[in-house]
């Protein structure tokens, strides 16, 4: 299985890697929403000057890749799963905690005791590693529809006009809408960037 560092790209800070250390844990720290690589790259420049790579495992962003349309074509984009959060594999004592607090764009760590963090398990992580995987595999579309949910139509020959999604088709990025015209249901195919959800 891919560990969660070669799914990011982010690299274990040099010598440690997770059987180096049987004290380290997974922690969540809590960034800057939108400023999660930044602070990624800043914890690993902080452990590289500081000299505890020993203290230090691998850093996690968790992403997964959305497909959505833009000017009819289709784009592939990196989404977070969860923005504003980084995992941090550590030993925890007062160096590394402070060490992390102290990075810039970091608000603190989630769980615990104030200054005593409580780790999360190695399944946990685990669970987001295979989520990322399965999103790296098999990109998610950023916009799902489900059959019968209504929609407005914002572009083309039927624009304003509202509808019930009767069929979905995420290989072709096309649904099929039902729009009253004239007073009759008649079926429309249109791209997913032609229509909205209500």
């Amino acid at each position: 299985m891919t560990t969660a560092a070669e799914i990011t790209g982010a690299e274990a800070p040099a010598g440690a890697s997770a059987s180096a250390n049987p004290d380290l844990r997974w922690y969540i720290v809590h960034a800057y929403s939108g400023m999660e690589k930044a602070v990624e790259r800043n914890i690993q420049e902080r452990i590289g000057r500081s000299g505890m790579q020993d203290k230090f495992g691998r850093i996690l962003v968790p992403t997964e890749e959305v497909v959505e349309m833009k000017n009819g074509q289709r784009k592939t984009t990196e989404r977070r799963l969860f923005p504003g959060y980084v995992f941090v594999e550590m030993v925890m004592d007062d160096d590394t905690w402070h060490l992390v607090k102290h990075t810039n764009k970091v608000t603190g760590f989630v769980g615990g005791a104030k200054n005593r963090p409580a780790p999360i398990s190695e399944e946990e992580v685990q669970k987001i590693v295979s989520q990322m995987q399965e999103g790296t595999d098999k990109p998610r579309h950023k916009i799902e529809f489900m059959v019968g949910e209504l929609v407005r139509v914002k572009e083309g020959p039927f624009t304003d006009f509202n509808g019930s999604v009767e069929e979905v088709n995420y290989e072709k990025s096309r649904v099929r809408v039902s729009v009253m015209i004239f007073g009759r249901s008649t079926p429309v195919e249109l791209e997913f960037g032609q229509v909205e959800k209500t």
